[in-house]
């Protein structure tokens, strides 16, 4: 009887240009800004671009990114605002084809998994998500391609929901904050969080207890065969580094 193979657990911050990350803070005070993804990305395994919400990367940019950093490091995009805030999700078809051919290839092995943010007031309508779903193709040439979607409004926390993610493969955001539902249903072959609670008097960011019960929910997910990705945003960010930090330790081997 063959053995289930583990899924990978990542974790990350949100972006890398942060200026109270500087001056010892996360990045050395001797640290050029130019090196700083070099050096987040051998100190994280993963990053969560943000900044391609407001305005799609070049191709350029998504090639110099990935040969800044190491193999086995992996980012995940968030794909374009005029691709998700729109009142009918359906009638975006131009603009995710334009995003997910755009550029975002150029990752490689680098690629991590699409993150699809939905407006705060979007409502849920089967029919619509139905169709943007079948929008999301799951490769692009050879390179594999998996989406997360982060749907903000309570009226997608029913069951119709969960069914069309599993029916596309799709996955949806694990969050801790309290603005937004949280979702806790494994609807793809990865797990996505989320974490927008951190607390500006800790150095770590969460409480150790709170780290322990995250690193114990992530390993039970790997151990089921699951891809784990926690990014660590929002809240006190600039304690977003320490988190990752401290949650990567409880992971390490030995």
């Amino acid at each position: 009887m063959s053995l289930q193979k583990s899924g990978t657990i990542r974790v990350g911050i949100g972006g890398w240009t942060y200026a109270p990350w500087r001056g010892g803070v996360f990045y050395p005070d001797d640290l050029p800004q130019k090196n700083e993804l070099a050096h987040a990305s051998r100190v994280m395994t993963a990053i969560e671009i943000n900044g391609s919400f407001y305005r799609a990367p070049t191709p350029a940019h998504f090639a110099s990114w990935r040969d800044q950093t190491p193999e086995g490091f992996v980012f995940s995009v968030k794909a374009p605002r005029y691709t998700t805030q729109r009142r009918v999700l359906a009638e975006g078809a131009d603009a995710v084809s334009g995003f997910v051919e755009g550029g975002v290839a150029e990752l490689g092995t680098r690629l991590g998994p699409l993150l699809w943010q939905l407006a705060p007031s979007h409502r849920f309508d089967a029919d619509d998500f139905a169709a943007f779903a079948a929008l999301l193709p799951h490769k692009i040439g050879k390179q594999r391609l998996r989406h997360v979607i982060e749907a903000r409004h309570a009226s997608f926390h029913t069951p119709a929901f969960f069914t069309l993610l599993r029916e596309h493969g799709l996955a949806t955001v694990f969050t801790d904050s309290p603005d937004y539902p949280n979702f806790d249903e494994i609807t793809a072959d990865f797990v996505y969080l989320r974490q927008m609670c951190s607390e500006p008097q800790r150095a770590t960011g969460y409480a150790p207890a709170a780290l322990s019960a995250l690193h114990r929910r992530a390993t039970a997910w790997s151990k089921q065969g699951l891809d784990v990705f926690v990014y660590f945003i929002n809240g006190a960010k600039e304690r977003a580094p320490g988190a990752a930090q401290a949650l990567l330790k409880k992971l390490a081997p030995g």
